[in-house]
């Protein structure tokens, strides 16, 4: 990571993914202009926020008319670093891995699902509804190397996340998400990104204890 990345909270980034989300509709309906209040109306922000955001990376937009859409969608896919795929692994082919992989979100999206891993022989061999091959965990790090691998997601039982985190950061892999309830420690350079579902639900729980 860049000095220049480091400055940039991480609230700002995931706004970022907002503004390419509202971006990218936009330009589906075939907009041209969009004015920060209305990202920020769609977004629902400030538009003082939103032109904080923007003004962190340069000046883009002409006053009184606004933002040019696909210029705008262009330059903040290339700052979230999705103006080319990102390989992304699986581990763990249950039924959290199956839903990952199948997820069309992910496609189109500047992430490409590359295989997934497992240890069990009933799933080693197959293949998910979108034809991702599931592999041997044994393989793990020689597909990783082969194909360019920079992202690996975890969707494995707790007990074994320590140890896949490990193997996938001496593999090569960059950026982490994991989906077990355990927080893994990573080497520095890694970056990883923990949910807990469970603790999401939990949280609704103690704001709708007393309604």
């Amino acid at each position: 990571m860049s000095d220049d990345q480091a400055r940039i909270p991480e609230a700002t980034t995931r706004r970022l993914s907002l503004y390419l989300r509202v971006l990218t509709d936009l330009e589906r309906t075939g907009a041209d202009t969009v004015s920060s209040r209305g990202i920020a109306d769609l977004c629902r922000l400030n538009p003082a926020q939103v032109r904080k955001d923007l003004s962190r990376f340069g000046a883009f937009g002409v006053r009184g008319i606004g933002y040019d859409v696909a210029e705008l969608r262009e330059i903040v896919a290339g700052l979230l670093g999705l103006d080319t795929a990102s390989r992304v692994v699986i581990i763990g082919a249950g039924n959290l891995g199956q839903a990952l992989a199948d997820y069309p979100g992910f496609h189109g999206g500047g992430f490409e699902i590359v295989a997934l891993f497992d240890v069990l022989d009933e799933m080693v061999g197959t293949v998910s509804r979108r034809g991702h091959p599931v592999h041997h965990i044994d393989d793990l790090e020689r597909i990783v190397r082969a194909d360019g691998v920079r992202i690996g997601m975890v969707a494995v039982p707790a007990a074994n996340a320590e140890d896949v985190v490990e193997r996938l950061a001496k593999a090569g892999v960059r950026g982490i998400v994991n989906f077990a309830p355990v927080r893994p420690e990573v080497p520095e350079g890694v970056a990883v990104r923990n949910v807990d579902l469970t603790v999401e639900l939990e949280s609704l729980s103690f704001f709708l204890r007393d309604t």
